[in-house]
């Protein structure tokens, strides 16, 4: 089967598919891969809640992505007995969690961005095939010509045939396949004179991927999973840069790297099950819920043994990185010391129906680093970082598309370094970014834009992925609409200021105060 859109997006990533709505508001008709059953990516298949900044109620974020927010908590409002406070709380969050103002269960997620396609989908405008594969990306010059996918429940294959094609992918899989340029891993500070940056660039060096998981707690309950094939190897486990033993209560602080103490649920330490909340059972009517919910992406679920793209053995460390998520799980359950001095919490239960999975792992892992094009302009630290940019803004992009804030924040890598957590200002997102050098008609869409093993550690979190896939959307339909191709809109201001008046009149800020 052939099938021929405006746009064919490969990956419903949290970017992939922010990019299908925009693409389909700017009025083409959009064809949509994912590789799971659902749409939506750290949102949803990956079930990391979202980590936002702290202006993200009054700023920061585009209509969209408001929207999205906005509609997970009518979501609740409709469909939940809450409490009369909870009701009237300006800012309702479901889960309470320490890490955003928006925790919400990742079926609540995927229930609301299947809502918000559901018109265009009804219409025919919007092709959505899920449990699909990228297979062939055929190329002519410095053009996609059309990609195969591989629909992996029925074998069958498609060939879909656009004028512009656009990555969603948490990985970055159209870029290799297209021959298009691109970076993995860290530069060396030869390479992008970034202050933090290694003094010998290795591709391979990447960020911790994470298998997370939901779990409640019933005190009176056992619910002890099997006992994992590679506890023990986990159990023995201790990089040379952690203070303990990866299955125990003790891992480095982001910042200072000093040991950090955590506890389940914040007796002795940093609150594990409040971190990640899902469901705060106060919100709820008394007696709806039996137990709160939490997501466990914590560091000591973080896998940086090696890394999942690039190398032969990615399969081998995607299966090592699910055997130390539960491996985890079963020493929580089986020697945690608990708070009232008993071993063992097993009364901790897997709850596979949060994550729609047999194995009760999210249906993804929570990829963090991604292929990154080579862009007509790279960020670099200099230009976000608060220490090496010396100033109290951001730098200001001439070519801005959106704008974020988060801080530069690198987990443990697969190059066996610690954490790297350093300060960054409130950002903009640089057209040129997401230009790649040679190919006309590929867009990245998610976090795999022109940025440094560095910089990415800023730009690749929910408000700011969501954001670079609208404009990877609005840019296509732009340049459909008007027979220009990206590295003109940018290069021309008249036409970049055609286009940034599009961006604003859609909702998505520029600037910061």
């Amino acid at each position: 089967m052939e099938y021929h859109v405006d746009i064919a997006i490969i990956g419903a990533s949290t970017g992939g598919t922010a990019a299908a709505l925009a693409a389909l508001q700017a009025g083409c008709s959009v064809l949509l891969t994912e590789e799971t059953d659902w749409i939506g990516g750290q949102f949803t298949s990956q079930a990391v809640p979202g980590d936002e900044h702290r202006w993200i109620e009054e700023k920061g974020a585009t209509r969209n992505y408001r929207l999205f927010r906005k509609r997970i908590r009518d979501y609740y409002y409709r469909n939940f007995p809450l409490t009369l406070e909870a009701k009237a709380l300006p800012f309702f969050n479901p889960g309470n969690g320490a890490v955003g103002r928006l925790s919400a269960d990742p079926r609540v997620a995927v229930a609301v961005l299947n809502e918000m396609l559901a018109q265009y989908i009804f219409s025919g405008r919007l092709i959505l095939i899920k449990n699909c594969s990228l297979k062939k990306v055929a190329v002519d010059g410095d053009k996609i010509d059309f990609v195969t996918v591989l629909h992996r429940e029925t074998g069958d294959m498609h060939d879909v045939k656009a004028t512009y094609y656009l990555d969603g992918t948490d990985t970055g899989e159209m870029l290799p396949l297209a021959k298009a340029e691109y970076v993995t891993g860290a530069e060396s500070q030869a390479q992008t004179g970034e202050l933090h940056a290694l003094d010998k660039a290795d591709p391979l060096d990447m960020q911790a991927v994470t298998h997370c998981f939901a779990v409640d707690y019933i005190p009176e309950g056992d619910f002890t999973i099997e006992k994992p094939a590679a506890y023990g190897f986990w159990k023995n486990y201790q990089a040379e840069f952690w203070p303990e033993k990866q299955l125990s209560m003790v891992t480095p602080h982001h910042i200072t790297h000093m040991p950090l103490k955590w506890s389940l649920f914040g007796e002795d330490g940093r609150d594990m099950f409040q971190y990640r909340r899902i469901l705060d059972t106060s919100n709820f009517q008394k007696g709806e819920f039996v137990s709160d919910v939490t997501i466990i992406n914590v560091p000591q679920t973080d896998y940086f043994l090696g890394p999942v793209i690039e190398t032969a053995d990615a399969e081998a460390h995607l299966q090592a990185a699910k055997e130390l998520s539960l491996s985890f799980l079963y020493w929580l359950q089986t020697e945690a010391v608990t708070r009232d001095g008993k071993i063992g919490y097993r009364g901790l239960r897997l709850r596979k129906d949060v994550t729609g999975t047999s194995d009760g792992l999210a249906k993804a892992v929570y990829i963090r680093e991604s292929r990154r094009i080579r862009a007509e302009f790279t960020i670099l630290e200099e230009h976000v970082g608060k220490e090496a940019r010396k100033r109290d803004k951001a730098e200001n992009f001439w070519d801005s598309v959106g704008i974020g804030a988060y801080r530069i924040d690198l987990h443990p890598s697969t190059g066996n370094r610690n954490y790297l957590d350093i300060d960054c200002l409130p950002f903009q997102i640089p057209l040129g970014s997401m230009i790649p050098l040679r190919m006309d008609n590929l867009l990245p869409a998610c976090k795999n834009i022109g940025t440094t093993h560095i910089t990415n550690g800023c730009y690749r979190l929910h408000p700011v992925e969501w954001g670079i896939g609208e404009v990877a959307g609005y840019l296509a339909a732009f340049c459909i609409r008007n027979r220009y191709i990206p590295r003109e809109v940018r290069n021309t201001k008249e036409k970049l200021y055609d286009f940034q008046k599009v961006l604003l009149d859609a909702g998505i800020e520029l600037s910061w105060d």
